[in-house]
Protein backbone atom coordinates (compact mmCIF):
# COMPACT_ATOMS: atom_id res chain seq x y z
CA UNK A 1 0.00 0.00 0.00
CA UNK A 2 1.39 3.21 -1.47
CA UNK A 3 0.97 6.54 0.68
CA UNK A 4 -1.39 7.55 -1.97
CA UNK A 5 -3.66 4.88 -1.94
CA UNK A 6 -6.58 3.84 -0.25
CA UNK A 7 -7.16 -0.13 1.00
CA UNK A 8 -9.94 -1.16 2.46
CA UNK A 9 -10.32 -5.15 4.02
CA UNK A 10 -13.45 -6.70 4.53
CA UNK A 11 -13.15 -9.63 6.74
CA UNK A 12 -15.58 -12.04 8.48
CA UNK A 13 -13.97 -11.14 11.53
CA UNK A 14 -12.30 -8.16 12.57
CA UNK A 15 -10.36 -8.36 16.30
CA UNK A 16 -10.94 -4.36 16.77
CA UNK A 17 -10.51 -1.75 19.58
CA UNK A 18 -12.58 0.47 20.94
CA UNK A 19 -10.67 2.70 23.21
CA UNK A 20 -11.20 0.20 26.03
CA UNK A 21 -10.22 -2.71 24.55
CA UNK A 22 -10.48 -5.60 22.10
CA UNK A 23 -13.80 -6.15 20.01
CA UNK A 24 -15.51 -9.05 17.83
CA UNK A 25 -16.84 -7.32 14.89
CA UNK A 26 -18.41 -9.53 12.86
CA UNK A 27 -18.52 -8.48 9.06
CA UNK A 28 -16.36 -5.80 9.21
CA UNK A 29 -14.13 -3.31 7.04
CA UNK A 30 -10.55 -1.96 8.30
CA UNK A 31 -9.21 0.72 5.53
CA UNK A 32 -5.63 1.43 5.31
CA UNK A 33 -4.04 4.94 3.93
CA UNK A 34 -0.34 6.29 3.72
CA UNK A 35 0.52 3.38 6.53
CA UNK A 36 -2.43 3.72 9.10
CA UNK A 37 -5.55 2.50 9.90
CA UNK A 38 -8.06 5.70 8.91
CA UNK A 39 -11.19 3.18 9.09
CA UNK A 40 -13.14 0.51 11.42
CA UNK A 41 -16.74 -0.54 11.28
CA UNK A 42 -19.37 -2.71 9.39
CA UNK A 43 -19.42 -0.33 6.42
CA UNK A 44 -17.64 2.38 4.82
CA UNK A 45 -19.05 4.52 1.93
CA UNK A 46 -15.87 6.50 0.92
CA UNK A 47 -13.59 5.94 -1.57
CA UNK A 48 -11.29 2.69 -1.72
CA UNK A 49 -8.56 2.33 -4.72
CA UNK A 50 -8.34 -1.36 -3.80
CA UNK A 51 -10.79 -3.64 -2.01
CA UNK A 52 -9.74 -7.11 -0.75
CA UNK A 53 -12.32 -9.49 0.62
CA UNK A 54 -11.71 -11.97 3.02
CA UNK A 55 -15.31 -12.91 4.05
CA UNK A 56 -14.59 -16.15 5.76
CA UNK A 57 -10.95 -14.97 7.32
CA UNK A 58 -9.80 -13.10 10.80
CA UNK A 59 -8.14 -9.70 10.83
CA UNK A 60 -6.32 -9.19 13.92
CA UNK A 61 -3.10 -6.73 15.08
CA UNK A 62 0.15 -7.84 14.38
CA UNK A 63 1.75 -9.10 17.89
CA UNK A 64 4.86 -7.45 19.57
CA UNK A 65 7.30 -9.34 21.24
CA UNK A 66 8.79 -7.35 23.40
CA UNK A 67 11.83 -9.83 24.30
CA UNK A 68 13.49 -11.34 21.45
CA UNK A 69 17.74 -12.46 20.93
CA UNK A 70 17.28 -12.74 16.92
CA UNK A 71 20.96 -12.46 15.96
CA UNK A 72 21.20 -15.80 17.69
CA UNK A 73 18.83 -17.54 18.67
CA UNK A 74 18.00 -19.97 15.69
CA UNK A 75 20.90 -21.72 16.38
CA UNK A 76 19.62 -22.74 19.86
CA UNK A 77 17.95 -25.47 17.47
CA UNK A 78 18.15 -29.01 18.32
CA UNK A 79 21.05 -28.16 21.19
CA UNK A 80 19.23 -25.97 23.53
CA UNK A 81 16.15 -28.56 24.47
CA UNK A 82 16.15 -31.26 26.58
CA UNK A 83 19.28 -29.72 28.40
CA UNK A 84 20.33 -28.12 31.87
CA UNK A 85 21.95 -29.32 35.65
CA UNK A 86 20.37 -29.37 38.83
CA UNK A 87 23.28 -27.78 39.57
CA UNK A 88 22.27 -24.59 38.18
CA UNK A 89 18.64 -25.28 38.80
CA UNK A 90 18.54 -26.36 35.13
CA UNK A 91 19.12 -22.66 34.17
CA UNK A 92 21.06 -22.92 30.46
CA UNK A 93 22.76 -19.40 31.41
CA UNK A 94 25.72 -20.48 32.27
CA UNK A 95 27.26 -23.62 30.23
CA UNK A 96 25.16 -23.89 27.53
CA UNK A 97 24.48 -20.16 26.53
CA UNK A 98 28.32 -19.04 26.30
CA UNK A 99 29.50 -22.04 24.20
CA UNK A 100 26.85 -21.40 21.59
CA UNK A 101 27.27 -18.05 21.86
CA UNK A 102 31.69 -18.51 21.87
CA UNK A 103 31.07 -21.18 18.63
CA UNK A 104 28.73 -18.84 16.57
CA UNK A 105 30.57 -16.98 13.60
CA UNK A 106 29.90 -13.71 11.93
CA UNK A 107 28.32 -15.10 9.06
CA UNK A 108 26.42 -16.95 11.37
CA UNK A 109 25.49 -13.85 13.44
CA UNK A 110 23.84 -12.85 9.59
CA UNK A 111 22.16 -16.06 8.81
CA UNK A 112 20.55 -15.83 12.24
CA UNK A 113 19.05 -12.41 11.99
CA UNK A 114 17.82 -13.28 8.18
CA UNK A 115 15.89 -16.48 9.87
CA UNK A 116 14.34 -14.34 12.90
CA UNK A 117 13.41 -12.08 11.01
CA UNK A 118 11.78 -14.33 8.42
CA UNK A 119 10.34 -16.54 11.18
CA UNK A 120 8.91 -13.68 13.27
CA UNK A 121 6.93 -11.78 10.19
CA UNK A 122 5.07 -15.40 8.47
CA UNK A 123 3.97 -16.03 12.45
CA UNK A 124 2.00 -12.62 12.48
CA UNK A 125 5.13 -10.71 14.51
CA UNK A 126 5.09 -7.17 13.60
CA UNK A 127 7.09 -5.55 16.27
CA UNK A 128 10.05 -6.81 18.17
CA UNK A 129 12.47 -5.80 21.01
CA UNK A 130 15.80 -7.26 19.98
CA UNK A 131 18.39 -7.19 22.49
CA UNK A 132 21.69 -7.63 21.21
CA UNK A 133 24.70 -6.12 19.52
CA UNK A 134 24.73 -2.50 17.58
CA UNK A 135 24.75 -4.25 14.35
CA UNK A 136 23.74 -1.96 11.60
CA UNK A 137 22.87 -5.55 9.76
CA UNK A 138 19.52 -5.51 11.98
CA UNK A 139 18.48 -2.03 10.96
CA UNK A 140 19.21 -2.76 7.33
CA UNK A 141 17.12 -6.31 7.75
CA UNK A 142 14.37 -4.58 9.06
CA UNK A 143 14.25 -2.38 5.94
CA UNK A 144 14.00 -5.42 3.90
CA UNK A 145 11.51 -7.35 5.56
CA UNK A 146 9.88 -4.93 6.96
CA UNK A 147 10.01 -6.04 10.60
CA UNK A 148 9.52 -2.92 13.32
CA UNK A 149 11.99 -3.41 15.41
CA UNK A 150 13.12 -2.42 18.83
CA UNK A 151 17.13 -2.27 19.08
CA UNK A 152 18.56 -2.86 22.45
CA UNK A 153 22.27 -2.28 21.95
CA UNK A 154 23.31 -4.81 25.14
CA UNK A 155 25.92 -3.65 27.26
CA UNK A 156 27.39 -4.55 30.89
CA UNK A 157 30.19 -4.22 33.60
CA UNK A 158 30.99 -7.52 33.57
CA UNK A 159 30.09 -11.32 32.62
CA UNK A 160 28.97 -14.55 34.58
CA UNK A 161 31.15 -18.04 33.44
CA UNK A 162 31.87 -21.81 35.16
CA UNK A 163 35.05 -22.91 35.88
CA UNK A 164 34.04 -25.97 36.95
CA UNK A 165 30.42 -26.74 36.44
CA UNK A 166 29.49 -26.49 39.96
CA UNK A 167 29.90 -22.75 40.57
CA UNK A 168 29.04 -19.79 38.99
CA UNK A 169 31.59 -16.34 39.14
CA UNK A 170 31.35 -13.25 37.73
CA UNK A 171 34.36 -11.28 36.19
CA UNK A 172 34.55 -7.27 36.09
CA UNK A 173 35.57 -4.71 33.61
CA UNK A 174 33.48 -1.62 34.31
CA UNK A 175 35.14 0.14 31.71
CA UNK A 176 33.66 -2.13 29.27
CA UNK A 177 29.96 -1.46 30.59
CA UNK A 178 30.55 2.24 29.99
CA UNK A 179 32.04 1.97 26.80
CA UNK A 180 28.84 -0.15 25.53
CA UNK A 181 26.41 2.71 26.91
CA UNK A 182 28.66 5.19 25.10
CA UNK A 183 27.95 3.00 21.73
CA UNK A 184 24.36 2.34 22.48
CA UNK A 185 23.62 5.97 23.12
CA UNK A 186 25.83 6.81 19.28
CA UNK A 187 23.60 3.90 17.96
CA UNK A 188 20.43 5.87 18.52
CA UNK A 189 22.03 8.76 17.70
CA UNK A 190 21.90 7.67 14.15
CA UNK A 191 19.54 4.93 14.07
CA UNK A 192 16.62 5.87 15.82
CA UNK A 193 13.75 6.61 13.52
CA UNK A 194 15.70 4.67 10.55
CA UNK A 195 13.13 3.30 7.56
CA UNK A 196 10.53 5.99 8.15
CA UNK A 197 10.07 5.28 11.91
CA UNK A 198 10.27 1.58 11.41
CA UNK A 199 13.43 1.25 13.32
CA UNK A 200 13.89 2.62 17.25
CA UNK A 201 16.23 2.61 19.98
CA UNK A 202 16.14 0.89 22.99
CA UNK A 203 18.40 0.34 26.26
CA UNK A 204 19.27 -2.98 27.51
CA UNK A 205 21.80 -2.93 30.33
CA UNK A 206 22.11 -6.81 29.78
CA UNK A 207 21.41 -8.18 32.49
CA UNK A 208 20.55 -7.09 36.85
CA UNK A 209 23.56 -8.98 37.93
CA UNK A 210 26.14 -7.83 35.31
CA UNK A 211 25.99 -4.24 35.58
CA UNK A 212 26.86 -1.99 38.23
CA UNK A 213 24.44 0.21 39.66
CA UNK A 214 26.00 3.46 38.28
CA UNK A 215 25.83 1.95 34.93
CA UNK A 216 22.17 0.96 34.85
CA UNK A 217 21.07 3.90 36.74
CA UNK A 218 22.90 6.06 34.02
CA UNK A 219 20.99 3.76 30.80
CA UNK A 220 17.78 4.83 32.56
CA UNK A 221 18.55 8.46 32.32
CA UNK A 222 19.77 8.03 28.34
CA UNK A 223 16.38 6.06 28.29
CA UNK A 224 14.30 8.77 30.40
CA UNK A 225 15.77 11.97 28.30
CA UNK A 226 15.06 10.48 24.80
CA UNK A 227 11.70 8.57 25.60
CA UNK A 228 12.54 5.35 25.05
CA UNK A 229 12.12 1.87 26.43
CA UNK A 230 14.90 0.40 29.06
CA UNK A 231 14.70 -3.08 29.24
CA UNK A 232 17.04 -5.69 31.65
CA UNK A 233 16.83 -8.97 32.38
CA UNK A 234 15.73 -9.47 36.47
CA UNK A 235 15.21 -12.75 38.47
CA UNK A 236 15.31 -14.59 35.45
CA UNK A 237 17.38 -17.74 37.36
CA UNK A 238 17.59 -19.04 40.95
CA UNK A 239 21.33 -18.97 40.57
CA UNK A 240 20.75 -14.97 39.92
CA UNK A 241 18.21 -14.54 42.73
CA UNK A 242 20.68 -15.94 45.43
CA UNK A 243 23.79 -13.99 44.31
CA UNK A 244 21.98 -10.64 43.98
CA UNK A 245 20.28 -11.71 47.64
CA UNK A 246 24.21 -12.10 48.76
CA UNK A 247 25.65 -9.13 47.80
CA UNK A 248 22.87 -6.37 48.36
CA UNK A 249 20.24 -8.28 50.89
CA UNK A 250 17.41 -7.75 48.38
CA UNK A 251 15.77 -9.23 45.61
CA UNK A 252 17.01 -7.97 42.34
CA UNK A 253 13.25 -6.73 41.92
CA UNK A 254 13.57 -4.65 44.95
CA UNK A 255 17.01 -3.77 44.24
CA UNK A 256 15.79 -2.21 41.23
CA UNK A 257 13.09 -0.04 42.98
CA UNK A 258 15.18 1.14 45.34
CA UNK A 259 17.64 2.11 42.33
CA UNK A 260 15.24 4.50 40.65
CA UNK A 261 14.98 2.78 37.44
CA UNK A 262 11.58 1.15 37.71
CA UNK A 263 8.52 2.82 36.07
CA UNK A 264 6.52 2.45 33.32
CA UNK A 265 8.98 2.89 30.43
CA UNK A 266 11.17 0.09 32.44
CA UNK A 267 10.70 -3.72 30.95
CA UNK A 268 11.87 -6.43 32.75
CA UNK A 269 13.02 -9.51 31.42
CA UNK A 270 11.64 -12.65 32.53
CA UNK A 271 10.79 -11.66 36.48
CA UNK A 272 10.07 -14.99 36.87
CA UNK A 273 12.07 -15.76 39.92
CA UNK A 274 10.86 -13.60 42.83
CA UNK A 275 9.56 -13.51 46.18
CA UNK A 276 7.04 -15.43 47.04
CA UNK A 277 7.66 -18.10 44.14
CA UNK A 278 8.18 -22.28 44.85
CA UNK A 279 11.73 -21.30 43.77
CA UNK A 280 12.81 -19.26 46.63
CA UNK A 281 12.78 -18.84 50.13
CA UNK A 282 12.19 -15.40 50.25
CA UNK A 283 9.09 -14.04 51.46
CA UNK A 284 6.01 -12.12 48.69
CA UNK A 285 6.35 -8.88 47.41
CA UNK A 286 8.54 -8.26 44.04
CA UNK A 287 5.26 -8.83 41.94
CA UNK A 288 3.90 -6.26 44.07
CA UNK A 289 6.58 -3.89 43.76
CA UNK A 290 6.44 -4.29 39.59
CA UNK A 291 2.63 -3.55 39.59
CA UNK A 292 3.03 -0.79 41.96
CA UNK A 293 5.75 0.86 40.56
CA UNK A 294 4.17 0.28 36.72
CA UNK A 295 7.04 -1.73 35.46
CA UNK A 296 6.29 -4.10 32.59
CA UNK A 297 7.27 -8.04 32.37
CA UNK A 298 8.53 -9.83 29.25
CA UNK A 299 7.16 -12.84 29.64
CA UNK A 300 8.72 -15.47 27.70
CA UNK A 301 7.15 -18.74 28.74
CA UNK A 302 8.44 -21.37 26.52
CA UNK A 303 11.95 -21.08 27.29
CA UNK A 304 11.68 -21.43 30.95
CA UNK A 305 8.38 -24.52 30.46
CA UNK A 306 10.72 -26.37 28.37
CA UNK A 307 13.31 -26.74 31.57
CA UNK A 308 10.32 -27.38 34.14
CA UNK A 309 10.40 -23.74 35.58
CA UNK A 310 6.53 -22.07 35.06
CA UNK A 311 5.63 -18.12 36.47
CA UNK A 312 3.94 -18.29 39.54
CA UNK A 313 1.71 -17.40 37.50
CA UNK A 314 0.70 -15.11 34.82
CA UNK A 315 -2.85 -14.91 36.71
CA UNK A 316 -1.33 -13.66 39.26
CA UNK A 317 0.61 -10.87 38.25
CA UNK A 318 -1.89 -9.76 36.17
CA UNK A 319 -4.16 -9.69 39.57
CA UNK A 320 -1.75 -7.58 40.79
CA UNK A 321 -1.68 -4.95 38.41
CA UNK A 322 1.62 -5.98 36.39
CA UNK A 323 1.60 -4.85 32.76
CA UNK A 324 2.30 -7.96 31.19
CA UNK A 325 3.53 -8.48 27.44
CA UNK A 326 5.19 -11.07 26.37
CA UNK A 327 8.51 -11.86 24.48
CA UNK A 328 9.98 -14.67 21.98
CA UNK A 329 13.20 -15.00 23.59
CA UNK A 330 15.29 -17.48 21.80
CA UNK A 331 13.65 -20.78 19.62
CA UNK A 332 11.21 -20.64 17.65
CA UNK A 333 10.53 -17.01 17.60
CA UNK A 334 6.60 -17.63 17.72
CA UNK A 335 4.14 -15.37 19.41
CA UNK A 336 1.64 -18.13 18.71
CA UNK A 337 3.67 -20.53 21.21
CA UNK A 338 4.26 -17.79 23.59
CA UNK A 339 0.55 -16.92 23.66
CA UNK A 340 -0.30 -20.23 24.12
CA UNK A 341 2.67 -21.80 26.64
CA UNK A 342 1.93 -18.75 28.70
CA UNK A 343 -1.60 -19.47 29.07
CA UNK A 344 -1.05 -23.32 29.37
CA UNK A 345 1.41 -22.81 32.13
CA UNK A 346 -0.67 -20.73 34.54
CA UNK A 347 -3.75 -23.21 33.77
CA UNK A 348 -1.21 -25.84 35.62
CA UNK A 349 -0.01 -23.69 38.12
CA UNK A 350 -3.37 -22.30 39.17
CA UNK A 351 -5.22 -25.47 38.18
CA UNK A 352 -7.69 -23.41 36.94
CA UNK A 353 -8.43 -23.21 33.69
CA UNK A 354 -10.09 -20.17 33.62
CA UNK A 355 -7.24 -18.90 35.24
CA UNK A 356 -5.74 -17.28 32.22
CA UNK A 357 -7.71 -18.00 29.41
CA UNK A 358 -6.54 -16.60 25.30
CA UNK A 359 -8.04 -13.28 26.07
CA UNK A 360 -5.64 -12.56 28.42
CA UNK A 361 -2.58 -13.73 26.38
CA UNK A 362 -3.71 -12.34 23.44
CA UNK A 363 -4.14 -8.86 25.29
CA UNK A 364 -0.26 -9.05 26.44
CA UNK A 365 1.11 -10.22 23.31
CA UNK A 366 -1.26 -6.89 21.62
CA UNK A 367 -2.24 -3.78 23.69
CA UNK A 368 0.72 -5.24 26.46
CA UNK A 369 3.55 -5.09 24.57
CA UNK A 370 2.27 -1.79 23.01
CA UNK A 371 1.74 -0.31 26.69
CA UNK A 372 5.08 -1.60 27.38
CA UNK A 373 6.48 0.27 24.84
CA UNK A 374 4.96 3.61 25.02
CA UNK A 375 2.94 3.17 21.77
CA UNK A 376 -0.92 3.51 21.81
CA UNK A 377 -0.55 3.37 18.45
CA UNK A 378 0.33 -0.17 17.82
CA UNK A 379 -1.45 -3.55 19.09
CA UNK A 380 -4.65 -2.46 18.03
CA UNK A 381 -7.13 -2.15 15.05
CA UNK A 382 -8.19 1.62 15.86
CA UNK A 383 -8.46 4.77 13.46
CA UNK A 384 -4.75 6.57 13.97
CA UNK A 385 -3.09 3.38 14.45
CA UNK A 386 -0.32 2.30 12.44
CA UNK A 387 -1.37 -0.28 9.92
CA UNK A 388 0.36 -3.60 11.47
CA UNK A 389 -1.93 -6.43 10.84
CA UNK A 390 -2.28 -10.08 10.73
CA UNK A 391 -5.27 -11.88 8.29
CA UNK A 392 -5.85 -15.55 9.06
CA UNK A 393 -7.47 -18.16 7.03
CA UNK A 394 -10.52 -18.71 8.24
CA UNK A 395 -10.91 -22.15 6.18
CA UNK A 396 -7.39 -23.83 7.36
CA UNK A 397 -6.48 -27.02 9.65
CA UNK A 398 -5.63 -24.90 12.44
CA UNK A 399 -8.79 -22.08 12.29
CA UNK A 400 -11.24 -24.10 10.87
CA UNK A 401 -14.44 -23.85 12.12
CA UNK A 402 -14.36 -20.04 13.39
CA UNK A 403 -16.70 -19.41 16.37
CA UNK A 404 -14.25 -17.92 19.09
CA UNK A 405 -11.46 -16.76 16.50
CA UNK A 406 -8.89 -15.61 19.45
CA UNK A 407 -9.22 -19.14 21.01
CA UNK A 408 -8.16 -20.62 17.73
CA UNK A 409 -5.40 -18.62 17.32
CA UNK A 410 -3.81 -19.24 20.38
CA UNK A 411 -4.65 -23.05 21.20
CA UNK A 412 -5.06 -24.29 17.71
CA UNK A 413 -3.42 -22.07 14.79
CA UNK A 414 0.10 -21.93 13.60
CA UNK A 415 2.19 -19.72 10.83
CA UNK A 416 0.67 -21.82 8.24
CA UNK A 417 -2.49 -20.15 9.00
CA UNK A 418 -1.60 -16.89 7.97
CA UNK A 419 -2.52 -15.92 4.54
CA UNK A 420 -1.15 -12.40 4.85
CA UNK A 421 0.85 -9.41 6.81
CA UNK A 422 1.00 -5.81 6.54
CA UNK A 423 3.55 -3.57 8.62
CA UNK A 424 2.73 0.22 8.57
CA UNK A 425 0.63 -0.71 5.60
CA UNK A 426 3.41 -2.69 3.58
CA UNK A 427 2.53 -6.32 2.67
CA UNK A 428 5.13 -7.98 3.78
CA UNK A 429 3.73 -11.86 3.95
CA UNK A 430 1.16 -13.26 0.98
CA UNK A 431 -0.28 -16.38 0.69
CA UNK A 432 2.06 -17.66 4.25
CA UNK A 433 4.83 -16.45 1.62
CA UNK A 434 7.16 -13.22 2.54
CA UNK A 435 7.01 -10.57 -0.23
CA UNK A 436 10.43 -10.12 -2.19
CA UNK A 437 12.72 -12.62 -0.14
CA UNK A 438 14.14 -16.15 -1.16
CA UNK A 439 13.11 -18.13 1.68
CA UNK A 440 15.22 -21.29 0.34
CA UNK A 441 18.46 -19.26 1.26
CA UNK A 442 17.64 -18.43 4.04
CA UNK A 443 17.20 -22.27 5.02
CA UNK A 444 20.17 -23.26 3.68
CA UNK A 445 22.35 -20.02 5.29
CA UNK A 446 20.97 -21.19 9.03
CA UNK A 447 21.86 -25.08 8.34
CA UNK A 448 25.41 -24.19 6.86
CA UNK A 449 25.98 -21.86 9.88
CA UNK A 450 24.94 -24.98 12.36
CA UNK A 451 27.26 -27.19 10.86
CA UNK A 452 30.10 -24.54 11.19
CA UNK A 453 29.15 -24.45 14.72
CA UNK A 454 28.87 -27.58 16.27
CA UNK A 455 32.18 -29.31 15.34
CA UNK A 456 33.80 -26.03 17.20
CA UNK A 457 31.73 -26.29 20.60
CA UNK A 458 34.67 -28.01 22.41
CA UNK A 459 36.77 -25.06 22.57
CA UNK A 460 34.19 -22.53 24.10
CA UNK A 461 32.52 -25.17 27.15
CA UNK A 462 35.00 -25.43 30.30
CA UNK A 463 35.58 -29.15 30.00
CA UNK A 464 36.47 -29.58 26.54
CA UNK A 465 33.02 -31.16 25.35
CA UNK A 466 31.57 -31.30 21.49
CA UNK A 467 28.13 -30.91 20.54
CA UNK A 468 27.22 -34.38 21.27
CA UNK A 469 28.75 -34.11 24.63
CA UNK A 470 26.95 -31.08 25.95
CA UNK A 471 23.65 -32.17 24.12
CA UNK A 472 23.08 -35.64 23.28
CA UNK A 473 21.01 -36.40 20.81
CA UNK A 474 17.83 -38.11 20.98
CA UNK A 475 18.69 -40.99 19.42
CA UNK A 476 22.03 -43.25 19.28
CA UNK A 477 23.22 -43.28 15.66
CA UNK A 478 22.19 -46.57 13.65
CA UNK A 479 24.67 -49.41 13.23
CA UNK A 480 24.47 -51.80 10.53
CA UNK A 481 24.17 -55.00 11.17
Amino acid sequence: MSDARRTAIRAGHVVAFDGQGHRLLRDGIVVVEAGRILHVGPRFDGRADETIDAPVDVLTPGFISTHAHIHESPLDRSFIEDTGTPQFFYSGLFEMLPVRSGSQDDTGTAACLDFSMAEMLRGGTTTVLEIGRPDERVVAGAGRFGLRVYLGSAFRSGRWLTRDGRRVHWEWDEAQGEAGLRQAIAFHARWDGAHGDLVRCAFAPSQADTCTPALIQAAHREATERDRPLTIHTSQSVVEFYEMAARHGQTPVAWLRDLGVLGPRTILGHAIIVGGSSWTNWPAGDVAIMGDTGASVAHAAWVFVRRGVAMESFARYREAGVNLSLGTDTSPQSMIEAMRWAAVASKVIERNTQATIAAHVFDAATLGGARALGRDDLGRIAPGARADLVLWKGRSWGMTPVRDPVRNIVYNAGAADIGRVWVDGRLVVTDGRLVGIDEGAILDALQAAGERMWPTMRHADWAGRDADGLSPPSYRPWVPG
